[in-house]
This record gives C-alpha cells, structure tokens and sequence, in this order.
C-alpha cells in the first residue's frame, strides 16, 4: 500500500519501521576452494549484514552463508546455505590466507563491577582452539576496532596476529592517596613483554603518549603522583577514544602478546599487515605533531608507508612523506603493495592517486594520477574512503575498486602495469556498486538504488582484456520499494556563475518522485543538499529520503559543484566559494526543477546536515521566498566562532580561501571573511520555521553552532526548535537518534508545508 498524504504519526512510524528493516550489506569473504567427486569447484561465501532493531533501539549484525559453484570462467550456480544468524559482541574477525583459521576480537561484559573485556579468539573449521584475555594480560589499552587504525592480519605463515592497540598508560594517583603496601618483584613485572614474547624480537612498549600532556614515565610500571587529570589528546570525531596506538603481535602457539618497538615516537601507527616473508610489519603512520587533527573522513592528513623490522627495530621509509596516504594493499604473490594518496592539507577529501611499491627493487609508480575533468566513457579518477581489504587479481597485476561517477558509483578494473581501466558496471543496471571482496578472480558486489535496498552480486572476472565481458550473478535479491521513481539530471550554471579558473563545469542532482496516489500529481518538494562540502549523492538507498518519498514528498539531492565524482577541478572550484557557489547552484537546480516537473512551488522545504546544514540555513537567508520550512542537522552556521573548537580547524580556512598553518591565528580581516561566508549573516533575512537538531558529542560540529543559531532566530521572532541527542556524535546515527530524528523531522514539514 503506498500511503496517501497527510499521515498520521502512527502511520509515519509504520512506514519507517518497514522501511527501516531493509538490511545493509558490510562485509563479504570467500572460503577456499573445494573439489567435488565429479571435478567441480564449489566455495562458501560468508557475509554479514546489519539492520536497526528499533525495539532494541540498536543496529544488529547478522551474517549469512551463500555456496558459489564456479568453472573458474562464470558462476555455474549459486544460492544460500541456510538462514541468517545473529553476530554477538564481535568486534573484528579475519580468516586466515589458506581459509582454515579464523581470528575474531570480542567484547565480553564483566562481571558485577568489572569492565568489558577484550578476548582474542581463534576457531578451526569446527571449534576455538585459542582464547586469550587480552584484558588480564594488560600489555595495553582497548584494541581499536575502527576503519581508521584497526586492523586484524594474520602473517602469511598463519602463526601471528597483528593489530593495533592503545598505549598502555601509567597509573596515576593522588599526591594525598594512601601509600599500599610494597610491591613484590612478580607484581612490578606485571604488564612488562616477558621472555615470551622472544620469537618476535620485541621489547617492552614504547615511551608515553606524545603530545600535550604526554609523559615517558611509568613504562616501568610504577605509579605517578599528580598525573590524574593529564589531558591525552585525541583524534577527534568518532575517535575519541583513540590517542597513541601501538602495533601489537599474538603469538598464537605460544598465547603471548608482544608490544612492536621501533615505530618513530612522532607518529601513530595504524592499518598495518605483515610483510613478504613475515620479517616486519608494513604500516601507515600519521604525523601527531604539533597536535592531532581530526582523521574521520580527512584524507589529507600527512602521513606515510612505513616498515619496521622486527629482527633489528629498523624503520624504513616506503613512500613519500609529505603527503596524505592510505589503504596498502599485498599483492597476492607479495611483491607489489598499492595505496592511495593525495595531498597533505587542502581538501579533506580529493580526486585520488593510485600507486605502488615494488617491494624487492623498491621502486615506487604511479598507477592513476588525479583525473581533473570527468568524461563519460572514461575513468572519473578515484573518490573512495578506501580500496577493498582484498582488491586484488589473482594475476596480481589488476585490482579491483568503486569509485563515484558523477552520481552513480561503478566499479572498474585497473590493469597497475598499464593504468589501463576497465569498467565492470557499464552495462549493468544503473546505480550504486561497491566491491566488498574478490578472491581468486571471484568477485563480490553490492548493488542498491535510490528505490531498491542492498542487493548482493557475484561474478568472476574475465581474463586481461575481456573484462567488459563480466557476467553478474544476484545472489541474494530485494524487492524494490514501491511508489518511488527517480532519475539524475545535469544542469550547468548560468555564464554569470562560472568559475573564473574552472569554468565549463557542470554538476548534477538526483530527483526522487512519488509515483503512486494523489501526492504523484504535483508534490511538496524537500530540497537536501549534501554535506561535506567534498563529498556525493550516489544513487543508492538511503532511508530518509525513500520514507519521505514515501510519503509523498518529491526529494532533491544536490550535488553541487565541488561534489566528489566530477574531477578534481569541481573539488578545487568550492574553496574560497563556500555560502555563493554552492548556494546559488542549489538554487539553480531547485528553480530549473520547480519549472520543468510538476511540483508544488508553494510547498518546498530544505534539510541537511553538517555542510549540507550550512547550505539550507545560507538558502533560507539568502532566497526566504522559495522556501517555508527547514530542518537541519549539526549545521556549520558561524566558520568563525567553530574554527577554534571543531576537531578540523584547518577546515574552517581552506573551505574560507585561506591558508591553514598550525602556528598561525587568523586576522581580523581573515576572521571577518569567515563570518562574510557563514549563514549567520542572513539570518535578519530567514523567516520560514527551522527545526534543529544536534549531537551532543559532535566534535566536528560542535552543537554550540546550532544552539548559536537557535538563539538568533528566537531573538528575532522565527518559530524554532531544537532536539538535543545526547550519546551522539555529528552522524546523529544512533537507531533512536535516527528514528526519533525521522518522525519530527516529518511532523514539522508536515506542519509547516500545511499538507
């Protein structure tokens, strides 16, 4: 049934219940061959998914087994094993290389008054054989399970484990705190790397946190007077909890647990895998000095491919290090490692180069430079958080990545001898593609569009030079939502509004219509321009915007110029632009559509978040005619008063036009040009009701721009309101952030929009 407009609010909640319990794809990996009795090749195909349980009020991970039957030329069948089951309390898992092991950290609840511990597990086909309490053992903090540093990598001869951790920090007391009775030899040595830890040639961990506050005192374990309230920097929004990771190594026969030396104090490690032979640990370290930035969804922080030896403590230097790199990938035969890179400082996310080490004549190509135009029929350069875990050919010559392509994401083949690329998706449905792993030329995608959630695809990728001939397999499919039709449009700006150094640019938006019901003739229109400003729309679920469709709402998703899959000159357009080029190409797409489709001109509404937040409050102030409502989530409103609080001040200036160096201040006249760009300047001019709301802990955005915002529409008489969510950060992502965020969201446009 599509619902008709006005809803009611149990109606609303139905419908985003429904739609809400269509689950995300997260992970795939492929277990190793097995040879049936008549010459066939089977594999297992292990997935995981997770999905929000509003009575839970929590996301939850299931996974689901698939079995693939291959010729090593195309899938010749393919279908689930089983049902779907629960994942409880993993953290991280990995198989091992030949697929007989599997490593998984877990969270476990303590007892009574205890904290949560951290367990290592490793399973065989059919039981754990190894469980270590790497809480009780306390060689370091928590082991850090993000995408940023984490990582959980088995050595090629299957008989380690690598992660990282944090830094154990010394215990501090009071200067007045009753002294304890003496320690004993066997208690001082608590926590020290023992005599077990022989086999990797490691030694005790390495020196106290750097940085503010930090101090080398206390390795030895003894206790420190007046160190209590020491502040520990941190690396800001969504890594808190993260200050100085240390490289770890589980030596599985023998349980102990070695804290890696010889990683340079002025840099924090992360992302690392064992090298060819097993002889050290490849990593990425991040320079901390003179104080840590924010590193959630910065690709431009400096940083580099380092090598440390473990038999000498050597660390050697594999790339540049004046640039900002990521996502090392071994080759299968373990010669060649690629990344990705692009310049320290600037934008936070770039068009990117694709390059590769050669690890034994320790020669380093670039593979893909930056693409500074994107065409149609060619490669639109490399916008992606990350290369898949496994990205590889088994030739290892070619790789495997998505990549956004204006407004669509596809996944294309890279030839790293040649820079020849291949798209895998061209003849595919259109839509957002995503690699999620490939292992012995079996190659696993995810699949979704604006009006169909998460679907997942298999194929095997053809030999050199026939890889367009690639063959797609759903394996496991999902019904397209109904009443929902969608479709991208390219608009390009008046001559009026093209960049002086960067003109001919064009950008694109992506239209979502009710195509059932009454609400189908001529709909309300709700306007969300993306946040960022350096990032896209892809045309892929996304819940807000299907329920609202739903609803009964067209919905317009803006990818101005500046967006991310347009080439690295629309990135470099919107520097120095922010609050006049985005805004008015926003403008321009929403006037171009109120003429060209039939929609209700009276009833148009904006909604965004961080960047996307900026834009409407600017829109709302600058063109209070078009628009009778607005919702808007941890916006940016005053770039002057968040540069000396936000976890990424040198955003403030780049996006400004200004130049960012840590041990400047801004002028007064660099100071007035970030207020000449905020929204706060209209703000005499807004009239339409906003809605706001803010995450409590957000430290990219901190809420004091919204509250700051709130106050100057009281003061002048808008109808606002504020929704305070405490436990969240700048994603607003909590399941009961995001529902509850939904509903009023809703219930103020319908209020406002008078549907």
């Amino acid at each position: 049934r599509v619902p008709q407009v006005p809803l009611s609010a149990e109606e609303m909640a139905e419908l985003y219940q429904e739609l809400s319990r269509h689950p995300g794809l997260s992970a795939a990996s492929l277990g190793p061959d097995v040879t049936t009795q008549y010459g066939g090749k089977y594999c297992s195909l292990y997935t995981e998914w997770s999905q929000r349980d509003l009575a839970r009020a929590e996301n939850v991970k299931f996974c689901r087994q698939y079995l693939i039957f291959h010729d090593g030329a195309s899938i010749v069948y393919s279908g689930p094993a089983g049902t779907c089951s629960e994942i409880k309390d993993e953290l991280l898992s990995r198989e091992s290389p030949s697929g007989a092991l599997k490593a998984v950290l877990r969270k476990v609840p303590g007892k009574e008054k205890e904290k949560e511990k951290q367990f290592l597990e490793v399973w065989d086909q059919n039981r754990k054989v190894k469980s270590i309490d790497l809480t009780a053992l306390d060689k370091h903090g928590s082991v850090y399970d993000d995408d940023q540093f984490g990582c959980l990598a088995w050595s090629h001869s299957e008989t380690h484990l690598l992660y990282v951790a944090e830094k154990k920090r010394p215990k501090a007391e009071s200067f007045f705190q009753s002294k304890a009775p003496e320690l004993g030899p066997s208690d001082e040595d608590a926590g020290r790397p023992g005599k077990d830890d022989a086999p990797l040639k490691v030694g005790s961990p390495s020196p106290g946190p750097v940085g503010a506050g930090g101090s080398s005192h206390g390795a030895d374990g003894t206790v420190l007077q007046g160190e209590q309230f020491v502040y520990y920097e941190d690396w800001g929004e969504a890594l808190s909890t993260r200050s100085v990771p240390v490289l770890c190594a589980l030596d599985i026969e023998g349980s102990s647990i070695s804290v890696l030396e010889g990683v340079p104090e002025h840099l924090s490690p992360g992302q690392a895998f064992w090298s060819p032979g097993d002889t050290g640990v490849v990593f990425v370290g991040w320079w901390h000095e003179p104080f840590r930035l924010g590193l959630r969804h910065c690709t431009n922080r400096r940083s580099a491919l380092f090598y440390v030896d473990l038999t000498g403590g050597r660390c050697e230097l594999l790339s540049e290090d004046t640039r900002a790199v990521w996502s090392p990938r071994l080759s299968p035969d373990r010669c060649r490692i690629v990344y990705l890179e692009n310049d320290a400082l600037g934008p936070h996310q770039q068009c990117s180069r694709l390059r590769m080490y050669d690890w034994y004549t320790k020669h380093t190509s670039t593979v893909l430079e930056a693409v500074p135009r994107q065409a149609w029929g060619t490669f639109p350069g490399i916008y992606c958080g990350a290369l898949p875990g496994l990205c590889w050919a088994a030739d290892s010559r070619r790789l495997v990545l998505d990549t956004a392509q204006r407004s669509q994401q596809d996944v294309f083949v890279v030839d790293t001898v040649t820079g020849a690329t291949t798209s895998l998706t061209a003849d595919a449905p259109q839509g957002s593609w995503s690699v999620l792993t490939i292992d012995r030329d079996i190659l696993v995608a995810r699949f979704s569009t604006p009006s169909c959630p998460p679907t997942l695809k298999v194929a095997v990728l053809p030999g050199a030079g026939r890889e367009a001939q690639v063959q797609w397999v759903c394996l496991q499919d999902a019904p397209p939502v109904p009443g929902i039709s969608w479709g991208i449009r390219t608009l390009q700006p008046p001559p009026e509004q093209e960049h002086p150094q960067y003109g001919g640019l064009d950008f694109d938006a992506i239209l979502l219509r009710p195509s059932e019901g009454p609400a189908a003739q001529k709909p309300p229109l709700v306007v969300m321009p993306h946040g960022g400003p350096h990032s896209v729309f892809t045309a892929g679920w996304m819940l807000y915007p299907a329920a609202l469709c739903r609803m009964g709402f067209a919905v317009l998703l803006v990818n101005y110029r500046g967006s991310l899959g347009f080439g690295q000159d629309s990135v470099a357009s919107l520097p120095g632009n922010v609050g006049t080029q985005d805004v008015r190409d926003v403008q321009l797409c929403v006037e171009r559509v109120l003429q060209e489709e039939s929609l209700d001109a009276g009833r148009v509404a904006l909604v965004g978040g961080s960047h996307g937040g900026f834009l409407a409050c600017h829109l709302l102030g600058q063109f209070p005619d078009t628009y009778h409502a607005c919702v808007v989530r941890n916006p940016v409103v005053n770039i002057a008063s968040m540069v000396a609080a936000t976890d990424i001040p040198d955003w403030c200036l780049t996006e400004t036009g200004l130049p960012y160096a840590p041990d400047t201040l801004p002028d007064p006249a660099q100071w007035t040009e970030m207020l000449c760009k905020s929204p706060m300047r209209y703000v005499d001019q807004v009239r339409a009701p906003v809605l706001l709301m803010l995450g409590e802990d957000d430290r990219r955005v901190p809420p004091k721009q919204g509250l700051e915002y709130y106050r100057a529409l009281k003061a002048r008489g808008v109808p606002t309101r504020l929704l305070w969510y405490p436990g969240n950060n700048h994603a607003l992502a909590g399941v009961e952030a995001e529902a509850d965020g939904f509903m009023n969201m809703a219930l103020w446009l319908l209020k406002h929009l008078r549907c």
